[in-house]
């Protein structure tokens, strides 16, 4: 897989880029979590989102944020790590210009940066967001949430308690004109330990998978 260095706001940010041959495939980038917690795109999570992705027809980009291993810049309390996230996505779009579905998938804090640059870029056409954070960080920006996605945690979550991740869906689906789905697998906490990552991307990929032929927002 292609390591790749990309200009962003700060200077450099590390990547990794993993094309597929045909020209008009679907584009994703994969944003990890805290990295004052040691996230970094290398994370489990982060890694099989990629893969995932990659397997279902997807053109993938994960990063570094700023500050964490080759990317320039130091941490900027979510600021500026939605500014490389959008840098990011720049760089994946310059490569991809035919690229019809474009998504965004995000882990814990990276899922909380995922939702922000949601609301930035309309092109994005679907999400999912992997234990986000609701406890620790305000999402009422998602006013309204401009695409449909998945919104996926762990019963057992003591990082992110899924009473918050359930307040912050039943908020979003009073919202008209998008779907957004909730799962939760049984027993998992935060970081997916196995059995439970297989069992949470096969959801993802399912969802995925349904929501390309269906075409919609």
């Amino acid at each position: 897989m292609p390591e790749v260095i990309f200009p962003g706001p700060e200077g450099r940010l590390e990547g990794r880029y993993h094309p597929q041959k045909d020209r008009d495939a679907p584009i994703a980038i994969v944003l990890h979590p805290h990295p004052q917690f040691g996230g970094t795109m290398n994370n489990k999570v982060v890694y099989n989102l990629h893969y995932a992705f990659y397997n279902m027809g997807f053109t993938v980009l994960r990063f570094n944020f700023r500050g964490v291993g080759r990317s320039q810049g130091e941490y900027d309390q979510g600021v500026g790590e939605l500014s490389d996230a959008a840098s990011a996505l720049d760089y994946l779009q310059s490569m991809n210009n035919n690229s019809k579905h474009c998504w965004v998938a995000g882990f814990s804090f990276g899922a909380w940066i995922g939702m922000q640059l949601l609301m930035r870029r309309p092109e994005i056409t679907g999400f999912i967001s992997v234990s986000p954070p609701a406890n620790m960080y305000d999402f009422s920006f998602l006013a309204p949430c401009p695409s449909s996605g998945l919104i996926i945690n762990g019963t057992s979550d003591r990082v992110a308690p899924p009473s918050d991740t359930t307040a912050l869906v039943n908020k979003l689906h009073e919202q008209k004109g998008i779907t957004i789905t909730h799962q939760e697998i049984e027993g998992s906490g935060h970081f997916f330990e196995e059995p439970h990552m297989d069992h949470m991307i096969g959801n993802v990929t399912d969802y995925v998978k349904r929501r390309l032929t269906e075409n919609t927002r």
